[in-house]
């Protein structure tokens, strides 16, 4: 099958009987349902930038498994130079939508696995990378979204998984089959679940003997029987469901979205299987894949925050205020957050290194280094473009209000008529004009997209405190320390 267009991708959802439930009840048409339907756009993007002449260089290329030109979200990276175009494809892609894309997580899943499945194979003799290159051929050959599953309830987290009053709080094996296994649990927070045709699941933690039952790692068809998703609401998400509203929900057409899935008794057959029981490893595909996935923070965060530097411009503009010298200082500090989060999104790619299984990983200190600027600079880039718009920003009235025609004033005039001119913006600029980019900008700091943003900058791909480990583990302070007894003469 040749590449996907949006449109493909979007039909071929609806073939699948994925099952999502929303407000305690279950979205039958959930393909087109207005809270959901920004997100599937937003993956639909990544599909349709590979069909444009334009960004095919950056948006494909030959797959390193079967020779044919596939999506680099399917891809295996087989150079820095390939770490390198897939963040700057994030940045592309976060210009394009100021959203989430969703497609980061499997891409991420698929290095990870496949580098740490040959290690396994290479201690045990097992058929895992044989199991995980067909399962990725038949991904790449089909174009497929895929979602990578990584972090479970955790429960009481001071305990192991083995330890948990409830096992169910990791995911884990409640019966081996000669064909398969069956497991249960949930996946918490993930991005992109309800729109991926298929699921990696991976182990979230370093593991021991004991926890060899949740030491698993497989692939499952999103519509699986057994698994079933819950929708994650986000700030300001119904304003989705309101009539003439499309001003009000600020980035009308794209949006992010997480779901809690859950593992009723799902059956794997053996040739999903990906890691069973080999606990040493589990901690082997975290390490990797959270590296893989905190360097895309350098890639996506930074081309949503070129928009939000923008949409700032701009209302610095339509307030006729560009020309203060406060306000370009403040727009300089902006891009120089966001031009800093990439350089550590291109520094760890440049550093990156060749696998045994032949694929290439980021540098890890430099990934990590990259997810801890990434939980601080937004939240700064966010405070300024929310003083540059000023307090209208989150006091302006309705879109309803904007095109009343109920009469309040003396004169005859109608609500619409006295908000439009009140919120007038500078000579030149309509009032509608002023009331997008403030409602956008609200959308982007403090509604449904700063969960792709603002929130999602500090926790996702792990807490800041995950990195800071990370970081104390890689930043190899017994060399520094010899570098300094070196030239001080200390023997």
């Amino acid at each position: 099958m040749a590449l996907m267009t949006a449109q493909e991708y979007i039909e071929s959802l609806r073939k699948l009987n994925t099952r999502v439930y929303m407000f305690g009840e279950k979205i039958e048409n959930w393909v087109d349902h207005p809270m959901i339907r920004p997100s599937i756009n937003c993956v639909a993007m990544t599909y349709a930038l590979a069909q444009d002449p334009q960004y095919a260089d950056l948006m494909t290329v030959k797959s390193s498994l079967t020779g044919r030109t596939i999506n680099r979200f399917t891809h295996l990276h087989q150079s820095t130079e390939d770490l390198m175009n897939k963040v700057k494809m994030q940045r592309l892609l976060g210009q394009k939508t100021a959203s989430c894309f969703q497609r980061c997580v499997g891409m991420d899943a698929f290095n990870a696995v496949f580098s740490t499945t040959y290690e396994i194979d290479e201690k045990y003799g097992t058929h895992y990378h044989e199991n995980f290159k067909k399962f990725l051929t038949f991904v790449q050959d089909n174009d497929l979204t895929v979602d990578g599953a990584m972090t479970d309830p955790k429960g009481d987290r001071s305990k192991a998984p083995s330890q948990q009053a409830d096992p169910d709080m990791y995911v884990h094996v409640v019966e081996r089959r000669p064909d398969g296994i069956v497991v249960c649990g949930a996946k918490c927070h993930q991005t992109g679940s309800i729109n991926s045709h298929w699921h990696i699941f991976m182990p979230t933690i370093s593991m021991g003997e004991a926890d060899k039952d949740w030491a698993v790692s497989f692939a499952c068809p999103t519509d699986a029987e057994g698994m079933y998703m819950i929708y994650g609401r986000q700030s300001c998400d119904t304003r989705k469901l309101e009539e003439d509203a499309s001003i009000d929900v600020g980035n009308a057409k794209f949006g992010g979205q997480e779901a809690l899935v859950v593992l009723d008794h799902v059956f794997i057959p053996n040739e999903y299987i990906f890691l069973n029981g080999e606990y040493e490893f589990a901690g082997m595909i975290v390490e990797r894949f959270a590296g893989y996935h905190r360097q895309s923070y350098g890639g996506c965060k930074v081309g949503v925050g070129d928009v939000v530097i923008g949409a700032a411009a701009l209302a610095a503009e339509y307030n006729g205020v560009e020309k203060a010298s406060a306000v370009k200082d403040k727009l300089i500090e902006m891009t120089h957050l966001n031009e800093t989060l990439f350089c550590c999104g291109i520094a760890c790619s440049a550093q990156g290194v060749k696998t045994k299984a032949g694929n290439y990983q980021i540098d890890l200190l430099l990934a990590n280094v990259c997810k801890q600027n990434v939980t601080r600079f937004p939240y700064e880039i966010v405070r300024l473009a929310e003083d540059i718009a000023g307090g209208l920003m989150v006091t302006m009235p309705s879109q309803k209000d904007f095109n009343s025609d109920t009469v309040v004033g003396c004169n005859g005039e109608t609500i619409g008529e006295i908000c439009n001119k009140f919120f007038a913006a500078r000579e030149g600029v309509s009032t509608e004009d002023r009331q997008r980019i403030m409602r956008f900008l609200e959308n982007m700091c403090l509604g449904a997209a700063a969960v792709g943003y603002r929130t999602e900058s500090m926790h996702g791909a792990g807490s800041p405190q995950a990195q800071r480990i990370m970081i104390a583990r890689q930043g190899n302070i017994q060399g520094k320390k010899q570098f300094a007894k070196d030239i001080a003469g200390i023997k």
